[in-house]
């Protein structure tokens, strides 16, 4: 099982704390608007029931107006106790809050009592006169302001040991401004709370009359059992009397959901929190998904930036859509500069870029989607042309729906190097083989050659001493004089046939590695050696020769024969270069003469001591680049008939003496072959101005 990075744990167990404090701040929003709600549903209730409370208390005060005028009505144009009676009798039929319509004089005496008729009389139980003292207090007080007084509220016992809490109204009468006596009307307080409120106000309420200090004098109605009950107070001040009309009301009390809105906000939060809780349920398991597509993308994507190859995607309009580090690493260009780059690509060389083009407009036109791989030639930044081989398939979709094409390129040029190293390896085992073969054929040759060249010799060694012989005595007669150019050719025949049987040595002992007799030699006797065939292939070309020895240079240390047939091969390859320039002729503006140059100079001194430099400097054409870099390879040859073994056998009797093997241009053309050999003994004697000779 895999292992949680801590910081993984750590975030996690953040995001699941974020989640706890939103779910406690959608469960605290959902508490604070149920709260509120509630307080608002209470605070509509209150109101309401204020209102109806002052609404209860001016209907009371507008029901006592209204008695009022209708008690003034009863004495105008002051009528008769007779007459009086019946109208009072009416009204109390009418008015049934009134209990008692009195009629009294100028101090108070009765001059006409009218009972209700809906009950028995009030003062039944303690008679009207025991209380007297508030009937005076009232009808002092309506004197006093010259309208209607009521008297503070008692308490009048009934029959069966009930009674009733009732007030006493007393209104001064005049005539033409004078007092003729006062009306009083007993009010009972329930009466008042029944009659003169509206029905509407009362219903499910309870209905009380109060004092300021909360006795309750009055009650009507009784509300409905709930677990809160409302209460609205408001205050009837009549004159002489204050009261407080309170209302209670256990109905309309707010439950736990005051309204639907409440409820239906309430019911949207419950709603929201099952949606949070599946919202992040999904997005646990879509944290889950993208860790993981996230793990399988870096893998994915840690693969491709492991790899080696090179991965190119196109689509197909051949605009490239992707590219991995290996191939932006391979061509030398950046990804955002391949990215969306259409054809001609700047990794293309550019004298192929026609041919790339029109090979990559054939595949993307075909309909066929078959898998293929082929090599080609790319191009860095820096112009550097390397071998590639591509692999290329169509790229497929999800839907199988054909999108593009997917190419996997491997940079093959090293491949490519080794493979050519390992064919100039073969080619050197093949020219070692051949040289092997040489040796054998040079040892066969060297070991069959010596007794047809030592019977050259002893014929021309022979034939002089017959010659010498004959030169003792006169010719007989008829007999011809011998000539000396005769005994010349002689002469040159028998050095010419030791000389070979010379080489041939020298080539057999090369061969076999066996050990070189080295004698001092002088540069002016290897040039004597070579100059007679020299000059007679230069009379044949017609070039001239010309030779420049520095009287300073000491005698060399050296294989003589080899170092002369070094000489000699030079010598000839630079006349051959030159008859090979009379075709092409000399540059514009220069007319050269066809002049070989043999020099000899004392060369710098090295750590073995003095050396000597023999150049040999042609006017021919020059080495190409081409020629330069195979020039010393064995079997490479610029000739129809040559070998190619010429100058690579040169630089190894060079080197085998110790010395340097080279060549440079000659200006203004040609090129100059030199070699250096080490000084057979220093020299005391004094620098000389160098001998030119020349011959024809």
């Amino acid at each position: 099982m895999a292992l949680k990075h801590p910081g993984l744990a750590l975030w996690a167990n953040r995001r699941f704390s974020l989640w706890l404090l939103l779910l406690a701040l959608v469960v605290a929003l959902l508490g604070l608007l149920v709260w509120l709600a509630g307080r608002y549903e209470s605070s509509l209730v209150q109101s309401r029931l204020d209102d109806n409370a002052a609404e209860a208390a001016v209907d009371i005060l507008s029901g006592l107006n209204r008695n009022l005028q209708a008690v003034q009505a009863l004495h105008v144009g002051e009528p008769g106790a007779q007459a009086w009676e019946p109208l009072a009798r009416q009204l109390l039929q009418v008015r049934r809050e009134m209990l008692r319509l009195e009629w009294r004089d100028e101090a108070l005496g009765v001059s006409g009592v009218v009972e209700t008729p809906f009950q028995k009389p009030v003062f039944g139980q303690l008679g009207r006169p025991s209380l007297q003292a508030d009937v005076g207090l009232a009808c002092a007080a309506a004197r006093r302001v010259s309208g209607p007084a009521y008297s503070v509220s008692y308490f009048l016992p009934q029959s069966g040991g009930l009674g009733m809490e009732v007030i006493d109204m007393c209104f001064p009468l005049t005539n033409a401004g004078r007092l003729s006596g006062y009306a009083v009307a007993t009010y009972s307080l329930q009466s008042l709370l029944s009659e003169l409120v509206g029905k509407s106000l009362a219903k499910n309420v309870g209905l009380s009359l109060t004092e300021a200090d909360g006795t309750r004098l009055a009650l009507h109605g009784a509300p409905a059992r709930a677990s809160r009950t409302f209460v609205a107070r408001q205050l009837l001040d009549l004159p002489g009397s204050t009261m407080v009309v309170r209302m209670e009301s256990r109905l309309g009390t707010p439950a736990l959901f005051p309204n639907v809105l409440t409820a239906l906000v309430s019911a949207l939060s419950l709603a929201l929190l099952a949606v949070l809780f599946l919202l992040g349920r999904d997005m646990r398991r879509r944290l889950q998904v993208e860790h993981d597509l996230g793990e399988a993308l870096a893998f994915r994507k840690a693969m491709e930036n492991s790899l080696l190859t090179g991965l190119r995607a196109r689509d197909l309009q051949g605009r490239i859509t992707y590219v991995n580090p290996a191939f932006c690493k391979m061509v030398g260009v950046e990804a955002r500069e391949l990215l969306n780059q259409s054809m001609p690509s700047t990794y293309w060389p550019p004298e192929l870029a026609g041919v790339y083009q029109q090979r990559q407009e054939m595949r993307l036109a075909g309909s066929h989607l078959a898998r293929e791989s082929h090599e080609s030639v790319f191009m860095r930044r820096d112009g550097t042309r390397f071998a590639v081989l591509i692999m290329e398939a169509p790229l497929i979709n999800a839907v199988g729906k054909h999108t593009g094409w997917m190419s996997a390129i491997l940079d093959v040029s090293e491949q490519r190097r080794n493979e050519e190293l390992s064919r100039a390896s073969q080619d050197r085992l093949q020219a070692s083989a051949r040289l092997a073969m040489v040796g054998e054929m040079a040892s066969l040759l060297s070991h069959e050659l010596n007794q047809p060249l030592a019977a050259i010799s002893s014929y021309a060694t022979g034939s002089l001493n017959l010659l010498q012989q004959g030169l003792a005595g006169e010719p007989g007669p008829g007999e011809p004089a011998l000539s000396d150019d005769l005994r010349l050719a002689m002469r040159c025949i028998a050095e010419q046939a030791e000389r070979a049987g010379k080489v041939i040595k020298s080539v057999h002992d090369f061969v076999r590695r066996s050990d070189r007799v080295r004698e001092s030699v002088k540069p002016q006797a290897l040039l004597d050696a070579i100059m007679p065939l020299v000059a007679l292939q230069a009379r044949k070309l017609d070039m001239r020769i010309a030779l420049e020895l520095d009287a300073a240079c000491p005698p060399v240390l050296c294989d003589r024969t080899m170092v002369e047939q070094v000489l000699l091969n030079l010598a000839r390859n630079g006349m051959q270069a030159m008859q090979g320039s009379l075709e092409t002729g000399p540059p514009p503006g220069l007319a050269l003469e066809r002049v070989l140059t043999l020099r000899v100079r004392p060369a710098a001194a090295g750590a073995q001591g003095p050396w000597v430099e023999f150049a040999v400097s042609d006017q021919g054409e020059g080495i190409s680049d081409d020629v330069a870099r195979q020039l010393f390879t064995p079997f490479f040859t610029t000739k129809k008939e040559g070998m190619g073994l010429g100058l690579s056998l040169c630089r190894t009797v060079i080197e085998q003496h110790g010395g340097f093997f080279g060549y440079d241009n000659a200006w203004p053309q040609g090129t100059i072959f030199s070699f250096t050999l080490p000084a057979a003994a220093s020299s005391t004697s004094g620098a000389a101005a160098p001998r030119v000779l020349q011959e024809s």
